[in-house]
């Protein structure tokens, strides 16, 4: 029988420690989505060198998996540069959670560029719109709308990937559960209720996703 009066007094106890698992989400989120911009748009345009190192960047962060790469910038970067000693694993995850989601949210930000009419570019092209200027006014605006439910998929998965950072001694949501449930020893009690508030959070924001694609559709419904 699962201990109930357990669960909910851990409950308070956990929650306390969902702000910093929305918190590094959320900075990973806000540095990956720019990263991720400008990998796209050096997609886009091919500029020789800088689009090789995009292939090359984008291919070995999707090629290789989260935890190994939290454990690269962790454990293994400050062996070469010793001003990295002092990284937190906060910091490393945050780093780890950047560079991770943006190589996939660029291919999908890539793709969104590319599926605009390219009537539209030589429209705007015609009347004396600059590149930048047809990038920023025409191109991404509507690339926005089209990546938008891609892009929500991405920070809900990357919510759940916050839970890796206890690997690197993090004490957020995941890393909470683990001390708590070694200390009673109730592992499914511990962990089922951890497995749903993480539920809860995902369906929360899945609710925000709907809302946000209705309004930012409006325009194109008849």
């Amino acid at each position: 029988m699962l201990n109930l009066e357990y669960m909910w007094e851990l409950l308070p106890v956990l929650l306390r420690y969902l702000p910093l698992t929305i918190q590094m989400a959320t900075i990973a989120m806000f540095f990956a989505l720019i990263l991720a911009c400008l990998l796209a748009v050096v997609r886009v345009s091919q500029v020789p060198f800088l689009n090789g190192f995009a292939l090359l960047f984008i291919s070995f962060f999707r090629g290789t998996p989260l935890l190994v790469q939290l454990f690269l910038f962790y454990y293994g970067l400050p062996q070469l540069i010793s001003a990295l000693i002092s990284m937190t694993g906060v910091t490393a995850a945050v780093l780890g959670l950047t560079l991770h989601f943006s190589a996939y949210m660029a291919e999908s930000i890539r793709a969104a560029i590319v599926g605009i009419d390219r009537s539209q570019t030589e429209a705007a092209l015609s009347i004396g719109m600059t590149q930048s200027q047809l990038m920023r006014r025409i191109i991404l605006p509507q690339a926005t709308r089209v990546a938008t439910p891609t892009l929500m998929n991405y920070f809900i998965d990357m919510i759940k990937a916050t839970s890796l950072a206890f690997t690197l001694g993090v004490t957020e949501l995941m890393g909470a559960t683990q001390k708590e449930a070694a200390g009673s020893f109730l592992y499914l009690e511990a962990f089922l209720l951890v497995a749903l508030i993480y539920w809860v959070v995902v369906e929360v924001l899945s609710w925000g996703q709907r809302r946000l694609e209705i309004y930012l559709n409006r325009a194109y419904q008849r």
